[in-house]
């Protein structure tokens, strides 16, 4: 089983270079089964969540040519559109994005047949704003025995949907399906992350005519056909953000090339509360910190606020800062999770409920643990790197579902960092001269 072996120690410095946005690529991904045209899609990243949804879309019958390790050419042309068509495999149970699957199917035949997806547990991801959405539009959604998804249709009817809670899943999902319904659909209080705005550009650029992506009221005129075109997928604000706060954490000097600023306001402001340097250039952000960093109180929410994704790895760098944080989680309800792995390598967190409240320490120490999910994986990783010592991280898969060469990337900046597969290569990564 694969492991993450990490000296700690090292200020990370240099530059590093991000992927393309997962949360984007999945959706794009499955909207360009749409059309019956190639479409071609630059920047996906090549992460484990990507590449399984491609072998999913393969194996129901569309085509997928793979250009080089960042662009993918996908035609749709031969899936079949009937009740034969039913989205189940050992792949697409794997990903939480699978749902997108039900409102591309939906919008193009008028018929999906999807299984439940699966993802990291890090708590309720109900989908019955999916479905009160696909309803409105003139949907039958039934979910049958073995956990999948059936929605059929004569016809998708445009329509007025308010969705009770802001869900990004949600907004991308009744996107899709609105994007070849008859006449206008109108999505109030959507989701307005930036990976929102890049699904809803890509859907434009196949000639789809949605208006609005970026604010809370979304209006989507269906149209009768989408086509092929060519798209590049916006940078990941998730993986900019975890080298930022890596940066900090290590008291490094760090360059993160190919973001948008403007997607990382809530990180950065945070940072600089904390006492690290953030300078803003076009499309890159240096983050320096040398000294103790401060502490300060972080709330997630919905973009524009701190995301969620960023919880745990701000988290992980407050147990470093001095005086006493804390970190409320309004979004999931499962994301502390990684709380007994930091108190390994000596954290002072205490949960109450929702909130985390956390007493900083001088140092961490090395030590073995487990991810739980993606997110609570690179917040082990940024503390191991800040640590005195070893440590071990046990159950990489869920780290690599979402960040791309991520143990190279940080080697390239002065990380100790290596993958084991036994535990010999584990001894002689200890054993290895400092």
């Amino acid at each position: 089983m694969e492991q993450y072996a990490i000296r700690g120690g090292n200020p990370l410095e240099g530059e590093v270079v991000i992927a393309g946005a997962k949360n984007a690529a999945l959706g794009i991904l499955a909207a360009a089964i749409m059309t019956d045209d190639e479409v071609v899609i630059e920047n996906v990243p090549f992460v484990s969540d990507t590449r399984t949804l491609l072998k999913a879309i393969e194996n129901i019958g569309a085509t997928v040519r793979y250009i080089d390790r960042h662009t993918v050419s996908i035609c749709g042309k031969g899936i079949a559109g009937d009740e034969e068509l039913s989205v189940d495999d050992e792949y697409i149970r794997k990903i939480r994005a699978s749902y997108y699957l039900i409102g591309a199917l939906l919008g193009k035949y008028k018929y999906a047949n999807v299984a439940l997806p699966g993802g990291c547990d890090i708590g309720s991801r109900p989908i019955d704003l999916h479905i009160k959405g696909f309803e409105i539009l003139g949907a039958t959604v039934d979910i049958v025995s073995g956990g999948k998804v059936v929605a059929e249709a004569k016809q998708l009817v445009g329509s007025h949907i308010y969705l009770d809670t802001v869900s990004v899943g949600a907004t991308i999902n009744i996107m899709l399906a609105a994007a070849l319904a008859e006449g206008k659909t109108t999505i109030e209080n959507a989701a307005k992350e930036p990976h929102i705005v890049d699904v809803a550009n890509f859907l434009n650029t196949m000639g789809a005519n949605i208006k609005g992506a970026g604010t809370d009221v979304i209006r989507v005129r269906g149209v009768s056909r989408l086509h092929g075109a060519e798209y590049s997928i916006i940078p990941d604000q998730i993986e900019a953000g975890t080298f930022m706060v890596m940066a900090a954490a290590t008291q490094g000097n760090v360059l993160v090339k190919n973001v948008i600023p403007k997607h990382m306001e809530a990180i950065s402001s945070k940072l600089i509360e904390m006492g690290a340097r953030v300078i803003e250039y076009d499309d890159s952000i240096r983050v320096m910190a040398d000294g103790k960093l401060r502490p300060t109180q972080v709330k997630t929410l919905p973009y524009p606020g701190f995301p969620t994704d960023m919880q745990a790895q701000i988290a992980a760098v407050l147990c470093l800062a001095e005086g006493t944080s804390v970190v409320t989680e309004s979004i999931f309800e499962n994301r502390f999770r990684y709380v007994n792995e930091l108190t390994r390598m000596g954290a002072k967190i205490r949960v109450e409920g929702n909130t985390a409240i956390i007493t900083g320490v001088p140092k961490f120490t090395g030590a073995n643990m487990s991810a739980s999910d993606l997110r609570a994986g690179a917040a082990l990783v940024i503390a191991a790197l800040a640590a005195e010592g070893v440590s071990v991280i046990d159950d990489i898969k869920y780290v690599k579902r979402g960040y791309e060469d991520f143990d190279t990337k940080i080697r390239a900046l002065g990380g100790d960092m290596e993958i084991v597969e036994s535990e010999r290569s584990l001894q002689k990564f200890k054993l290895k001269a400092v």
